[in-house]
């Protein structure tokens, strides 16, 4: 069975659509942490960090640059943004499809506590 984000990106299972072009598709998180909760995901199966080569660096940057320009969007860019790549089940990484999460709209604090 292919994965639930596989599936979002292939319209088989709906989502709120942000953003999609031929390589990307940005949707709300059904369980947002911040008013702004968007997650950028490449079409590509990867399932994560740990498994990016080489031909996929400058998908990894158009991810990137893609959440700047939602972050624009949504007018959260100049009062700032979270991005956040997790990797494995310690960091909390829950599908096993790379993803990026687009977090803002409020302070969100330091990263981590001390």
């Amino acid at each position: 069975m292919e994965c639930l984000f596989c599936q979002i990106a292939q319209h088989q299972i709906p989502a709120k659509i942000e953003y999609e072009d031929d390589e990307i598709i940005a949707f709300a998180d059904i369980a947002p942490k911040a008013p702004v909760h968007i997650l950028i995901v490449p079409k590509k199966h990867i399932k994560s960090v740990k498994d990016v080569t080489e031909e996929d660096v400058n998908l990894i940057g158009q991810l990137i640059k893609k959440a700047a320009d939602i972050a624009r969007e949504k007018e959260i860019a100049e009062t700032g943004f979270r991005l956040i790549f997790n990797s494995g089940k310690d960091s909390g990484q829950e599908m096993d499809h790379l993803h990026l999460h687009l977090l803002g709209g409020k302070n969100l604090g330091p990263m981590i506590q001390q």
